[in-house]
C-alpha cells in the first residue's frame, strides 16, 4: 500500500509552488510547469521522494534513533505539535533558540531547570518558604521556558534526524543540523535550496493542509519504526527467556542417566581389568613369601645336623 496517494497530494494542494518571480533556479528539476504566474510542482517526483524519506525515517527510528520536528510558522505549529506528541518525539513550534543543537549541553541545563520549576506548587503560598513575588517570578520563568523548551523537555541527546517545514524560515535549524551532520528531511517549495536538505520532499510549505499531510506521513514513518523496534526487543527477550528456561524433571533425569552411562563406559573396562590383575599379583606375592620361609626353615634344620656329625 502506498504511503500517500496522488489524490491526497492534489486535494491538500501540495503541488502549488510560489509565484514565478520568487523561485530558486536549483528547484527547476522539481517543477513541472507554470500556470497563472505560479509554479506547479511535479507530484510524481514528490511521491518518489516521500517513499524514500519514509523508508529512511522508519529505519532510523527502528534502530533506536529520534526525529525532531521543527516548524515555527503559524501554518505548521499545530500540526508539528500534534504529530510529534502522537509518536513521542521532540518538537519545536514556537521559536528556534540559537544553539539548540550545537550547544545542547547548555540547553539541557535549562530543561532541567524547567523540570525543577514544574515540581513547585505556585498556588500553595502558605506551605512554601517563598514570598508571593518570588513565586510569581518563578511562574513567569516556568511559562517562558515551557514555551520555548516544552517540546524538547524529554530529549536527552541530539536527535538522529530533523524534519523541517520551510527550510528558508528555519535556516538556523538547518545550519546547526548540517554542522553536526544530522540528516535533514524537509519540504522544498519552489523558493528553497535543495542542496541543504538530505531527504527533500518537493511540495507546498505554506498551505496548512499540505503541511499537515506531509507531517502526518513523517509521524506515520516514526510510528512504524517504533513498532519495529519494540518487535525486535520482544524477539530478543523471548530468545533470552528460552535460553534461561529450566529443564523439566524428566529431562534432567534423562540427561543424568546418559551422563552416568557414559562415565561407566569410559572407566568401567579399566576398573574391571585392574580388579582382575590385583588379586593375581597378591597371590603371586604370597606364594613367593611362603617359598622363602620354607627354605629358611630347611637351612636352619640342616645346620645343627652338620654340627653334630662334625663333633
Amino acid at each position: 500500500m502506498a504511503v500517500v496517494t496522488m489524490r491526497q497530494l492534489l486535494e491538500s494542494g501540495v503541488h502549488f509552488g510560489h509565484q514565478t518571480r520568487r523561485w530558486n533556479p536549483k528547484m527547476k528539476r522539481f517543477i513541472m510547469t507554470e500556470r497563472n504566474g505560479i509554479y506547479i510542482i511535479d507530484l510524481q517526483q514528490s511521491l518518489a521522494y516521500i517513499d524514500r524519506s519514509y523508508a529512511f525515517i522508519k529505519e532510523t527510528v527502528a534502530k533506536g534513533g529520534t526525529v525532531m520536528f521543527v516548524g515555527t510558522k503559524k501554518q505548521a505549529q499545530e500540526a508539528i505539535a500534534e504529530q510529534a506528541t502522537r509518536v513521542g518525539m521532540p518538537y519545536v513550534n514556537q521559536r528556534w533558540l540559537g544553539g539548540m543543537l550545537t550547544n545542547f549541553q547548555t540547553v539541557h541545563q535549562r530543561i532541567n531547570r524547567l523540570k525543577e520549576l514544574d515540581e513547585i506548587d505556585f498556588d500553595d503560598v502558605a506551605g512554601s518558604s517563598r514570598t508571593k513575588k518570588e513565586l510569581l517570578q518563578m511562574r513567569r520563568e516556568r511559562d517562558k521556558l515551557n514555551k520555548s523548551l516544552g517540546g524538547i523537555r524529554e530529549m536527552s541527546r541530539t536527535p538522529s534526524a530533523v524534519w523541517i517545514v520551510d527550510t528558508n524560515k528555519e535556516h538556523l535549524a538547518v545550519e546547526e543540523a548540517r554542522k553536526l551532520r544530522i540528516p535533514i528531511i524537509g519540504i522544498l517549495d519552489s523558493n528553497c535550496d535543495p542542496d541543504l536538505v538530505d531527504f527533500p520532499i518537493p511540495g507546498n510549505d505554506d498551505a496548512i493542509r499540505a503541511v499537515g499531510l506531509l507531517t502526518r506521513v513523517v509521524a506515520d514513518a516514526v510510528a512504524e519504526g517504533l513498532i519495529a523496534r519494540s518487535g525486535a526487543k520482544a524477539t530478543e527477550g523471548a530468545e533470552a527467556v528460552g535460553a534461561e528456561e529450566p529443564l523439566a524433571e524428566w529431562e534432567r533425569e534423562l540427561l543424568g542417566g546418559d551422563a552416568e552411562k557414559a562415565a561407566v563406559e569410559a572407566t568401567g573396562g579399566d576398573a574391571e581389568k585392574a580388579a582382575e590383575e590385583t588379586p593375581a599379583s597378591e597371590a603371586t606375592g604370597a606364594a613367593s613369601e611362603a617359598t622363602e620361609a620354607t627354605e629358611v626353615a630347611e637351612a636352619a634344620t640342616e645346620a645343627p645336623a652338620a654340627d653334630e656329625a662334625k663333633a
